[in-house]
């Protein structure tokens, strides 16, 4: 290298340079100036929604949304047209009320959150798609919330955070498991002290999906291909966000790192070979996602979650949900508890003696229109039930858009762990610094 060559290399680098510091700055004064933590709601009289993606999922979320009091939806979305005009029958049916559909192409969402009179647009579709249509509605004004996992790359978790602080407009992880009858119990119980100090957690989302992965419709017709490309857990946030709410995360604690370890894949390619014809399509695809996924999580403050997927073998539901701390340990499937100095031998015990006194207000009060409306247990009811009271009584959310990032940024940061031979990845701090302020998940529902 000469010297003008060298002096050239030098300014590009600086340059380089500046452009970095330029790129971090702004990302610092846009994380800095207006976080999201505590930011309540515009009360508003009636929640009306906005619904993008009316198949198995959305459809299931319009039924619970109808059952609200004070709530209405106004508009849906959808690119299959039957199964949005589907959806807008039942909606009229049910309310007397019409609302405007939504089905010209892949980007008429984009028309849907620009509506004037929405509060709130509610996101039910293909993974990929989760950012572009959250971000996009915040963008237009309205708050939003999408299903699982709120995003699948580190830069999409940190996109939806500078929207949302940008905005100022929430958008939510639609994590209906925070919101079962089981997990809001147990957080009564961690908080009443029964458990004593929390030291470790195992999450888990382990649900046999063969046949609806190779499905010719609904989500298989998208969810089978991350596992012909990715290779990590594919779905933290189910069993991670119970027991993240558990141990205060982003409250006073935050996960700083994770390993994570794949098995062999074997159980899709056998189902398939067993089941469909040598000459059917899905014979010549070459899945590379590992059966079994397990990562550990450690925390600040040192605490572990154990947390794994596994969506391909014959095997019972199980999200594992245990918590131990060292007066005790509660875990689930089936739903049992373990404290220090009970009565008899070293065995866990029912639950269910606990429920009179350690029920959720949020079960007690709604519980009934929940297990009569059925939505996974009654969760989905219960998930729509609080956000339409935060938005209605001016409250901030129970889970935003840190939550959001946090939960979901589990799964590519599995990926790249698994790829590095299991070496452990640093997590992103979505919050700059704000997870260090103690603060209740569900406080105002107490």
């Amino acid at each position: 290298m000469n010297r003008r060559e060298f002096l050239g290399a030098g300014a590009a680098f600086g340059a380089s340079l500046g452009a970095g510091r330029a790129l971090a700055q702004a990302a610092n004064s846009t994380s800095t100036t207006g976080g999201m933590i505590g930011v309540p709601f515009t009360a508003v009289k009636t929640v009306r929604f906005g619904v993008i993606g009316t198949g198995g999922r959305g459809s299931e979320m319009i039924r619970e949304m109808l059952s609200l009091d004070g709530a209405e939806v106004r508009a849906v979305c959808d690119i299959n047209r039957d199964a949005a005009l589907t959806a807008a029958g039942k909606i009229e049916t049910a309310s007397g009320k019409k609302p405007e559909v939504y089905t010209s192409g892949e980007h008429d969402f984009e028309n849907l959150v620009r509506r004037d009179d929405l509060d709130f647009v509610y996101i039910a579709t293909p993974w990929d798609w989760h950012v572009p249509m959250a971000v996009a509605a915040m963008e237009a004004g309205k708050h939003c919330g999408t299903e699982v996992p709120a995003a699948t790359t580190i830069e999409d978790c940190f996109k939806l955070v500078r929207t949302s602080e940008r905005t100022r407009r929430h958008c939510l992880i639609m994590e209906n498991c925070c919101y079962g009858e089981n997990e809001l119990m147990v957080l009564n119980i961690i908080r009443a002290g029964l458990l004593g100090e929390l030291i470790h957690g195992e999450a888990a989302y382990i649900h046999d999906l063969r046949e609806e992965l190779l499905r010719n419709r609904g989500e298989g017709l998208w969810r089978r291909l991350p596992h012909t490309v990715r290779n990590g857990n594919l779905y933290p946030t189910h069993g991670l966000g119970p027991v993240a709410n558990y141990m205060g995360v982003n409250r006073g604690d935050r996960f700083d790192y994770l390993v994570s370890v794949s098995s062999l894949q074997k159980g899709l390619e056998v189902y398939r070979d067993a089941n469909f014809p040598a000459d059917d399509p899905k014979r010549r695809e070459k899945y590379v996602e590992g059966d079994m996924n397990t990562s550990v999580i450690r925390t600040a403050r040192g605490r572990t979650i154990v947390l794994q997927h596994d969506v391909v073998d014959p095997r019972p539901y199980d999200r594992v949900n245990l918590i131990s701390g060292t007066k005790g340990v509660f875990r689930d499937y089936p739903p049992r508890i373990y404290l220090d100095g009970q009565p008899g031998a070293e065995q866990f015990t029912s639950i269910d003696a606990y429920k009179e006194k350690y029920e959720h207000p949020l079960w007690q009060k709604s519980g009934e229109m929940a297990r009569k409306m059925g939505g996974h247990g009654g969760m989905d009811f219960i998930l729509l039930y609080r956000l339409a009271e935060c938005m209605r009584e001016g409250l901030p959310p129970d889970i935003d858009v840190y939550d959001a990032a946090t939960w979901s940024a589990a799964g590519p940061l599995s990926e790249r762990s698994v790829a590095s031979g299991s070496e452990p990845v640093k997590f992103p701090d979505f919050t700059n610094g704000r997870w260090e302020q103690p603060r209740g998940w569900l406080a105002a529902a107490m």
